[in-house]
């Protein structure tokens, strides 16, 4: 039972928030001022306070800065009839969890309560979590049993069930969509819709009427209603992948969604309220496009109650062997070709690799092997390994410099094949001892002109 510290100097305010949070099942504890507030939690550890700005002698804000110092895990909720952005921005800075203005909604009080608490418990005991979910090798559409991954899993499996906004940060190709897809799966909102919204990948001219959708007559073009993503997602789950794309405009407006559950349609006069739980990601370092202003502060931290950082492939090679098995099973059955497996030189060329692009790069290069690989086993000399790596001497000598040779080699063969085939791919093929798809494939990549 979480342990709840209510400061405020109006006591109608005290009593109501120690009456509405223990019907929900809170241990609430009421202090006046921060002095007295200060001296109980000296005595005792709350989980969260929840203290008025506007206090006499010692304000909310330097209240925060105390308990901050005496209890830095205590998260702290500030409360207060004298609203403005830049106060929230002052109180998330000096550790504030959220800011909420004194006519708030009953709801709405209740909702940032428990997101705080499940936040603080999420952190609280990783091992606890690890247990739980065991050695599983899947989880959701996810692949791999390292450690790494088993805390992403872990954490997913703690959050997935809350209301509380979750931000996915990770390199491209990390699988980002994937967590979010597992956190919806595994939340009670699974049944209801799951809607991708790519903020990079949508002109920002279009952007505003596919987020929020527009009424008839709201511009040329705008021959009848149209209902917007976020509107079609209500009761489910809205992934925004690369948040941190949004232009400021739109920043504003999701803003008023995150804040208020509630948005307009271009053109429109009503609010319309939807119930929509946000995962939100990013391959930028989103902190710093607060600190540059790219990105609006406030907003940043009302997404990113849940921080889930997803390891890059490069440190987690130990689901490269796992990673490898299940794209050879897909794409032997895609091509109809029966290899089932790589040879021991070709995994430890991959194990080796630092994977710039991820497990997406390490898909598209089990893809090009099984095109290209004739026999039932993928060998060296059918792995494209392009990246530059002259920060790592070893794979230089042992993977990008025998590629190179390889593909020389294989163009020399495969020019000599069809002059002497006169220019014919079946014969050409036949005396290469490959099938003519795989040929066409190679001639296709390498860039030969026939």
């Amino acid at each position: 039972m979480a342990k709840i510290l209510v400061v405020d100097d109006d006591q109608g305010m005290r009593e109501f928030l120690e009456i509405m949070l223990s019907r929900e099942g809170y241990r609430v504890t009421t202090a006046c001022d921060a002095g007295k507030a200060l001296g109980r939690c000296r005595k005792e550890k709350f989980d969260l306070i929840i203290t008025d700005l506007k206090m006499p002698k010692m304000d909310g804000i330097g209240f925060l800065r105390e308990i901050k110092d005496l209890s830095p895990e205590t998260v702290v909720i500030l409360i207060t009839a004298y609203a403005s952005g830049e106060t929230a921005v002052t109180a998330m800075k000096e550790g504030a969890y959220d800011y909420i203005e004194k006519d708030f909604a009953i709801e709405d009080l209740k909702r940032i309560v428990s997101n705080a608490l499940t936040g603080k418990e999420v952190k609280r005991d990783d091992a606890l979590f690890l247990k739980e979910v065991g050695d599983a090798v899947r989880f959701g559409e996810m692949i791999g049993n390292s450690r790494e991954m088993l805390k992403v899993y872990a954490t997913i499996n703690k959050v997935a069930d809350t209301p509380a906004n979750v931000l996915i940060l990770g390199e491209s190709g990390t699988g980002k969509e994937l967590v979010a897809k597992a956190v919806h799966e595994y939340s009670s909102r699974r049944k209801m819709p799951f809607v991708v919204i790519n903020c990079g990948g949508i002109p920002e001219n279009l952007l505003e009427s596919e987020l929020f959708g527009y009424i008839k007559g709201a511009f040329t073009g705008a021959y009848s209603d149209k209902a917007g993503l976020f509107e079609i997602a209500h009761g489910g789950t809205v992934f925004l992948d690369e948040v941190a794309d949004l232009p400021p405009l739109l920043q504003v407006k999701l803003l008023r969604v995150v804040q208020e559950k509630t948005f307009r349609r271009i053109g429109g006069a009503e609010d319309i309220r939807v119930d929509v739980r946000i995962i939100s990601a990013t391959n930028q370092k989103l902190a710093d496009n607060v600190k540059t202003g790219k990105f609006r502060e406030d907003l940043y931290y009302r997404l990113n109650v849940i921080p889930l950082h997803l390891p890059p492939l490069r440190e987690r090679k130990d689901d490269i062997p796992i990673l490898t098995k299940h794209f050879i099973e897909k794409y032997s059955r895609e091509f109809g070709k029966e290899i089932k497996t790589i040879s021991v030189y070709a995994l430890e060329l991959l194990m080796q690799y630092p994977f710039p692009g991820n497990i997406r790069e390490l898909e598209n290069i089990i893809e090009r092997s099984i095109a290209l690989e004739s026999s039932n086993i993928i060998l060296p000399e059918n792995l494209v390994l392009t990246k530059d790596t002259e920060d790592n001497p070893e794979m230089t000598v042992a993977g990008l410099s025998l590629n190179e040779e390889m593909v020389k080699f294989e163009k020399r063969l495969i020019e000599m094949a069809l002059e002497k085939a006169g220019g014919s791919k079946t014969k050409a093929a036949e005396l290469l001892k490959i099938s003519y798809d795989s040929l066409h494939y190679r001639i296709e990549k390498i860039g030969i002109r026939t």
